[in-house]
């Protein structure tokens, strides 16, 4: 049986766009055979991708070119890219998994996750697009103190970005040794490397290409696989559902709510984290300055939302067809023995469902397009680390804006290598360690310190420099605070024998510290700087609602 935390987590990082639960939710994979049709069929995607970054290096001159591929981006191919970083191999394998042994509550998972939408759809796509440039930062600072402000927001999103990667590679390694039958240490290099050079020379015109071809790739592997599994049923899904329940174990109570809805606290916190962390997530921000103008950020986000919405209801029916597909054949589980422990890992069975609909070649196919997604989500967390270093710290603090195009476009080449040999070393380090808390601890900063002080700075004309600054780091403090002191670090990695903190996720505890104390420390501050912040609201809010001012497209 698949350990309840692990499929919550990899269920919901699923919805994250990303592996990041991928290492804990695979565990120690065994390494399986080379397989080579899925080595095979991920270098033509390398290949391709590589030529579609040599491409993409002759239109990247500028920093608009490298931060926002010059803003030339149209709405319908944001829209893919933004879908590509959710659809990943964790929504794919961890919310399949979910619903083949928990049945109805992977929907319920599924549709929970997916009404963050709307937040980022209705209060934030069109005004990012108008008061921002290139990252969140721009917009956080806009009429607040420079200095601080950029600081701050640029050193959260490093840590965003730091503690993510780390999940993305332990994930990578441990997902590649099991689909194809690498050593994890030659797994993560290679995601490493190829996450540089489509950064450095490429840019966000490579990365959103690269994204645009996973996101592809993955609603067509999903829907082929959806229609081969259909077939098996008489395209009905009631009989589909029927089998499903005659042969689970739990029988009908598969098509109810079952034990992860029993906690309500953990639900809603879990909840809270993941709608507004994805909010606050700065690769995900990034994005919104590609588009040419809001009306296309408005439909990117309407894009994304309608592939991000019928692949999680493909991957759920897919679950409910391997529970009567690959959860009756004992060749798929370890000993031959049917309802014992599934070949490969609680995680495997719709790969599994692959293999037995498609052949090793479908399956090869499946194996590479999880291989994809790692690509391109590690390639969005890398360039909004080397914005935040070149853009936020170097060029507007260190510089005090004074930096030549040139000389930022440099320093944010080496500071991608830089990130691609961290995160390397650090997935390498941390290759047999229990990570799992660092995704609490990415969602819970993105919410509780990013996520107030962007919706507050675009929302609220009494926020000031010194209630942005505090009520952020009180938030950010909290979240890693209450991660410690949680039982995935305070037991699973220190040993101690209860847990201080009896949740695991901290949104629903650290988030409304964060807006009380941004709330506090800005009502109570009567400086001439803050009177100034809030007369410059009104200047903000009318470029937020006609975009006069905002940055333009660049000509390609």
């Amino acid at each position: 049986m698949i350990k309840l935390r692990q499929l919550m987590g990899a269920a919901c990082l699923g919805m994250a766009g990303s592996l990041a639960y991928a290492a804990d939710a695979v565990g120690e994979a065994q390494k399986q055979p080379l397989n080579m049709t899925a080595i095979m069929m991920f270098f033509v995607f390398v290949l391709s991708t590589l030529g579609i970054t040599y491409w993409a290096a002759s239109r990247t001159k500028t920093t608009s070119d490298f931060y926002t591929a010059g803003g030339g981006i149209s709405g319908f191919q944001n829209g893919l890219a933004i879908a590509g970083d959710y659809m990943s191999a964790a929504t794919l394998l961890g919310l399949s998994a979910l619903t083949f042994s928990k049945g109805l509550d992977g929907f319920i998972y599924a549709i929970g996750f997916f009404v963050g939408w709307p937040v980022i759809l209705f209060l934030m796509a069109e005004r990012l697009r108008n008061l921002g440039k290139f990252t969140f930062a721009d917009i956080a600072s806009y009429r607040l103190d420079q200095n601080r402000i950029r600081t701050f927001a640029a050193f959260g999103s490093l840590t965003v970005v730091c503690f993510y990667l780390i999940v993305q590679m332990v994930g990578a390694g441990q997902l590649i040794k099991l689909l194809f039958g690498l050593d994890y240490p030659i797994a993560v290099t290679v995601v490493g490397v190829l996450m540089v050079v489509y950064v450095t020379f490429g840019g966000m015109i490579a990365t959103t290409w690269v994204q645009i071809i996973k996101a592809c790739l993955m609603l067509f592997g999903g829907t082929a696989l959806l229609y081969l599994s259909l077939a098996q049923f008489g395209f009905s899904l009631e009989s589909m559902a029927a089998k499903a329940v005659e042969v689970h174990k739990d029988g009908i109570k598969i098509m109810g709510p079952g034990s992860l809805m029993a906690d309500p606290v953990t639900a809603v916190s879990l909840s809270l984290g993941l709608v507004f962390g994805t909010a606050g997530l700065p690769h995900i921000m990034m994005r919104f300055f590609t588009v040419p103008n809001a009306k296309e950020a408005r439909k990117s986000v309407f894009v994304a939302s309608g592939c991000i919405g019928y692949f999680f209801m493909v991957v759920c029916i897919l679950g409910l067809a391997a529970i009567s597909i690959v959860g009756t054949n004992p060749a798929y589980f370890e000993g031959g023995v049917v309802g014992g422990k599934i070949i490969g890992g609680g995680n495997m069975p719709v790969m599994h469902l692959s293999m037995a609909l498609g052949g090793n070649l479908f399956l090869g196919f499946m194996s590479a397009v999880a291989f994809a997604t790692i690509l391109a989500v590690v390639s969005g967390l890398a360039l909004a680390g080397a914005s935040a270093i070149a853009h936020d710290l170097y060029a507007r603090i260190i510089r005090k804006g004074s930096a030549s195009e040139n000389e930022e476009m440099r320093v944010t080449k080496f500071a991608t290598l830089a990130l691609g040999v961290v995160a390397v070393v650090l997935g390498i380090a941390f290759e047999k360690q229990n990570v799992a808390f660092l995704v609490g601890l990415t969602f819970g900063i993105a919410a509780s310190a990013n996520f107030p002080v962007l919706i507050l700075s675009m929302y609220w004309k009494g926020l000031t420099t010194r209630g942005a600054l505090l009520g952020g780091l009180i938030g950010l403090l909290s979240a890693v605070t209450l991660v410690i002191l949680s039982k995935s670090v305070w037991v699973t990695v220190l040993g101690n024998a209860e847990p201080l903190f009896p949740y695991e996720q901290p949104a629903l505890f650290s988030m409304p510290l964060a807006f009380f104390f941004t709330w506090l420390f800005s009502v109570t501050d009567r400086s001439e700087r803050a009177r100034k912040e809030i007369d410059a609201y009104d200047d903000q809010y009318v470029r937020s609602q006609t975009g006069v001012g905002a940055a333009a497209a660049s000509a390609h």
